[in-house]
């Protein structure tokens, strides 16, 4: 059973995971559709700004719960030597990449012109943070590393576009707009998905080492149920691209009602999905 300090543990990853994610992925949307996201620039700086505050928080306090796992109490959560310890090690490069990179994702949603790039250089910064530490980098290979910060950039950019998509399928005036965007994004996503699935199995094959550990071990059962998380992503936005999107791009606004519902349930999965990431970093160690 998990005790107090894993509980916080899986918290503040997922609570990580939601921030990195979500605020990389809005600055991605913003520049990759610059045209139909323009009119909304202040809100989504706003929630970018807000989940990049969120991940930031989560790093810090997933930090000192690292200094509490050190010591096995809560005087590890300010115990200078033990938290020193860590700085000078993986966690606590991971942490400065980390800052630094959400630094520059809240300066760049505030900065004219050439804000939106540093605020994108910013949030890859944040994704290959990822790289440092956790169960892929303790894996070994470079190329393993390489392919998480490709599969974490892939849903970055599918969490993003949920919210301004949502947004304006909620505005009657903007169906047009709301149809292109979700169109526009539905031809990238045919490239993007794929690459987020196939790299996904790569690293899953490579932590697992056998097929049959999905259903002989925990950390295979954890890994089903993330699965079964990204099945119901995949079936919701295969109702927008096929049948809402079509359908608003033909002038019907119950469609976009239909398309909010369904983004909906796209943010509770990629929360389940999270929730269940955490889970699987912090229980179980892959048997691989």
């Amino acid at each position: 059973m998990p005790d107090l300090w894993d509980l916080l543990s899986i918290l503040a990853k997922f609570l990580l995971h939601l921030g990195v994610l979500g605020s990389a992925g809005l600055v991605l949307v913003r520049l990759v559709f610059g045209p139909e996201t323009g009119r909304m620039h202040g809100p989504i700086a706003r929630q970018a700004s807000a989940l990049a505050l969120l991940a930031l928080a989560a790093a810090g306090f997933g930090f000192l719960l690292r200094g509490a796992a050190m010591t096995g109490d809560a005087s590890g959560l300010t115990d200078p030597e033990m938290l020193g310890l860590l700085w000078q090690n993986p966690p606590g490069t991971r942490l400065l990449l980390l800052g630094s990179g959400l630094l520059l994702v809240l300066a760049g949603m505030r900065i004219p012109r050439i804000g939106l790039w540093i605020a994108a250089a910013g949030g890859l910064l944040a994704l290959w943070s990822f790289a440092w530490i956790g169960h892929v980098p303790d894996a070994g290979p470079v190329w393993l590393e390489a392919l998480l910060v490709l599969h974490l950039a892939a849903a970055a950019f599918w969490v993003g576009i949920l919210s301004p998509l949502r947004r304006l399928a909620g505005d009657p005036g903007e169906l047009a707009a709301a149809a292109g965007l979700g169109h526009r994004f539905g031809r990238i996503a045919a490239v993007t998905v794929p690459v987020l699935i196939a790299a996904g199995i790569v690293m899953a094959w490579h932590l697992l080492g056998d097929v049959a550990a999905l259903t002989t071990t925990g950390y295979g059962l954890t890994l089903l149920a993330k699965i079964a998380g990204v099945a119901v992503l995949l079936g919701a936005a295969a109702h927008n691209k096929l049948r809402f999107v079509p359908a608003m791009r033909r002038g019907d606004p119950a469609a976009a009602v239909r398309l909010r519902r369904s983004i909906a349930v796209e943010w509770l999965a990629v929360c389940a999905i999270l929730l269940v990431t955490a889970t699987l970093t912090t229980l179980q160690q892959p048997p691989g």
